[in-house]
């Protein structure tokens, strides 16, 4: 018998891949809550683009945030200052390993080109090995043995100041953000830290970094969502020690330095932060307090 034609044999098409988007959640004590109140805001780019719905935090997310930062400053500051350094450059080696990443979503939030945003990576990994240099050589520059007359050692030594809050600057989404919490962090304070409102997804992705090192959980905490709203309640939570208003405008910094003050705080508002000079050690002196010892000779 003829055989029968052979039939056309269709093809299976590949399916087009839906794709996953990322959630981009808050960051406290270790763990990646989304905000108790359920909030979100859009994120967009320069030209108006959604990017992503980041975490709208609150009131109670703050003050989760400062228990959590509490809860783990005795561990951190009595962590050997060259422990902390050794965590420290192990972030600026988590970060490397995400150099690509980050250059994407720093080209995303603030437009321009891959070579600025490169640049920007390669300084924030750079700020950090800065940083985690000097955790155990600063108490050797400022502090020391002290000429008294008398039968005395006497001895001064800098210590953390406790729970750091911070204000991340608005316009650098992330060399911004690593230039105001690792010299808090290298002293052996701990963080809570408001980032930038416009420009928050680099500062979230860098915390999903710090949850694979390792920086304890709840050494630094992160916050998204609104300044306007967020700011006022931590300048005045009684728990928080230290205040740094370096992403707040200038107009906007007087009341909030009135609310720390009710709560003795010592308050940081730099005039400018220039980015692109040497970090130097001036925000190293910003958040510890000099301990001076008196030990009598001979016993």
């Amino acid at each position: 018998m003829p055989s029968k034609p052979a039939g056309r044999t269709r093809t299976a098409q590949p399916a087009e891949r839906v794709a996953v988007r990322k959630t981009y959640k808050l960051y406290i004590g270790g763990a990646f809550p989304r905000s108790e109140s359920g909030r979100s805001y859009p994120v967009t780019d320069p030209a108006g683009t959604l990017l992503a719905h980041a975490a709208q935090a609150s009131r109670k997310d703050l003050r989760d945030a400062v228990t959590a930062a509490r809860k783990a400053f005795a561990g951190w500051s009595r962590a050997t200052a060259y422990n902390r350094g050794q965590v420290l450059y192990r972030i600026a080696e988590m970060m490397e390993g995400r150099r690509e990443q980050f250059i994407a979503e720093i080209v995303a939030a603030e437009g321009g080109g891959a070579d600025a945003a490169a640049a920007q990576v390669d300084a924030a990994v750079d700020r950090w090995v800065w940083y985690a240099g000097w955790s155990d050589k600063y108490a050797q520059v400022v502090g020391g043995a002290n000429p008294v007359a008398g039968p005395y050692f006497n001895f001064s030594l800098p210590e953390p100041s406790g729970v750091v809050g911070i204000v991340a600057p608005q316009e650098s989404s992330l060399l911004g953000f690593v230039s105001v919490v690792a010299p808090a962090l290298t002293t052996g304070n701990t963080v809570v830290v408001v980032a930038s409102s416009q420009r928050p997804l680099p500062a979230v992705s860098l915390t999903e970094a710090l949850a694979t090192s390792d920086l304890p959980g709840g050494v630094l905490n992160l916050l998204t969502g609104s300044v306007d709203e967020l700011a006022p309640w931590l300048a005045s939570h009684r728990d928080v020690n230290c205040l740094d208003l370096t992403g707040v405008p200038a107009a906007d910094r007087v009341p909030l330095a009135q609310a720390a003050a009710d709560t003795v705080k010592r308050v940081l508002a730099p005039a400018t932060l220039d980015l692109a000079a040497e970090p130097g050690t001036s925000r190293l002196a910003a958040f510890v307090e000099t301990k001076t010892v008196w030990h009598p000779l001979g016993v």
